[in-house]
């Protein structure tokens, strides 16, 4: 399963069992043509980003907002900085100035692993690196990995509580 999914699944179970109300948010998009081969077949052929998209998913947990951006690579050496985007760090920026929870989970399909990064944290090592991707042993040391399992899929919201619900 892709990243998108197995977090709209997690997402699901945390909905269906009332832990939390975290949504995929819509990507703004400007529908330009649409062909109708039959009545009930149409297909969109031109269509364009109205605006960038903030981050990937938001809503709140344990009365918190919180926001993050999931990014997947099949990278073996590290992430990519280019799949972090300015309108997201400064997005999840704000989020923070506002006391809500940003985030970033990164997966590394190669390895089969999936971490937790806090916003602030990842986005420093964006500005600070002079490499073109941030190596992959970065996030095995401060990373915090997510458990896969059946229900939830990805148990993200554990490394959120360890993360940012310490003292509870």
């Amino acid at each position: 399963m892709s990243l998108e999914s197995d977090i709209n699944d997690s997402n699901k179970y945390y909905r269906a069992c009332d832990i939390a109300l975290i949504y995929k948010k819509p990507t703004p998009i400007q529908v330009v043509r649409v062909d109708y081969p039959a009545r009930n077949k149409a297909k969109i052929v031109e269509a364009y980003y109205k605006t960038p998209s903030t981050t990937d998913y938001n809503g709140v947990y344990r009365g918190c907002y919180i926001d993050f951006e999931a990014k997947e690579t099949k990278n073996k050496t590290g992430f990519p900085k280019m799949m972090i985007h300015d309108h997201q760090i400064e997005h999840l920026e704000k989020v923070k100035l506002h006391k809500g929870i940003g985030f970033f989970i990164i997966r590394f399909s190669y390895y089969h692993q999936t971490f937790l990064v806090d916003a602030p944290l990842l986005i420093k090592e964006y500005h600070q690196t002079t490499k073109s991707f941030i190596p992959y042993k970065w996030f095995l040391e401060n990373g915090q990995l997510i458990k896969e399992g059946l229900r939830p899929r990805l148990a993200y919201l554990k490394e959120v509580d360890a993360k940012y619900f310490k003292e509870d």
